[in-house]
This record gives structure tokens, C-alpha cells and sequence, in this order.
């Protein structure tokens, strides 16, 4: 089962992943948002089958939540028009060649390497994040602090220039 599990979520990724790039049935950006939303998810889906709990927890509150939110509300706000299609050139054409080539060696080159049977070593794993708050609230509490304000610096300025096109 856990096999079946992992090769759904990973294809669910990799066909979302690729609907985020290249969709062929809308051009519009918001359709392309939406699927990454679905690619993180299906992510997150994978991190839980490695038990790497907060790991996937993280995933689906800052990037599916907070960030895509964030991204669609800034979709929204610029109302982009769906633009005539242009005619692909040669140069981008070539690029993508090259990154699909590219891609394609390497996961040849990773499936020929990979032998059944073997086993990876296992990673030693605490279970929870109690370490890691010791660490952000202890060693790096000056960074984390500044990050904080740094973000508040943030939420200033994109309401002082939100407010500054209004009567």
C-alpha cells in the first residue's frame, strides 16, 4: 500500500508540476497557481510517507496557504489579460530541448545506478520539533528576530503603497 500511495502522489506531482509550466487547455496564470497548489500538496502527501511530519505540515501552511494565497491575491490585483500566442522561437525552442535532454539523462542516469534491493541508510530521526525550537529560540534569536522585523518592514510598505493609489 505504501508503494501504491508513493507512485500516486509522485505522479500526481509530476503531471501537476508539468500543468504548471505548460498547460495546454487555459493560459491563463491563475490555472497555473492553482496547479501548483496541487503539486505542493501532492508533495507534502510524499513528505508524510517518509514521516517527516512537520516537514509536510510546513509545506502545506506556508507554500499551499500562505504563499499561494499571497500569489493568487497578486494575480487577481494585476488582472493580467489572456495575450495573443506568440510564435515560439527558435532560441526558446532550443532551450527547452536542451532541459528536457538534460532532464531526461539524469533520471536515466539515476534509474540505470539504482539497484533493487539496496537500501539507502537510514537517517536518524528525533520525531519531533523540540530540537529545533531549542536552536531557532537559543543560537539564532538575533536572526530570528530580525526576520520577523524584516517581514513587518514588509507589511508596511505594501500597505503604504496600496494606500497611495486610493482618494
Amino acid at each position: 500500500m505504501p508503494d501504491l500511495l508513493f507512485y500516486g502522489f509522485a505522479l500526481v506531482a509530476l503531471v501537476s508540476g508539468v500543468l504548471v509550466v505548460w498547460n495546454p487547455f487555459s493560459r491563463n496564470p491563475v490555472n497555473s497557481a492553482l496547479f501548483l497548489v496541487v503539486t505542493i500538496l501532492a508533495l507534502s502527501g510524499l513528505f508524510v510517507l517518509l514521516r517527516a511530519y512537520f516537514v509536510a505540515a510546513v509545506q502545506v501552511l506556508v507554500y499551499a496557504g500562505a504563499v499561494m494565497v499571497l500569489f493568487l491575491f497578486v494575480l487577481m490585483l494585476l488582472d493580467l489579460r489572456e495575450e495573443a500566442r506568440r510564435r515560439l522561437r527558435l532560441a526558446t525552442l532550443m532551450t527547452g530541448l536542451v532541459a528536457v535532454g538534460l532532464a531526461t539523462g539524469l533520471l536515466l542516469r539515476a534509474l540505470w545506478q539504482n539497484r533493487p534491493g539496496e537500501a539507502l541508510p537510514s537517517m536518524a530521526m528525533e520525531g519531533t520539533v523540540h530540537p529545533l525550537g531549542r536552536l531557532l529560540f537559543t543560537d539564532y534569536l538575533l536572526p530570528l528576530q530580525g526576520m520577523g522585523l524584516l517581514l513587518l518592514v514588509a507589511m508596511i510598505g505594501v500597505i503604504i503603497l496600496s494606500k497611495r493609489d486610493l482618494p
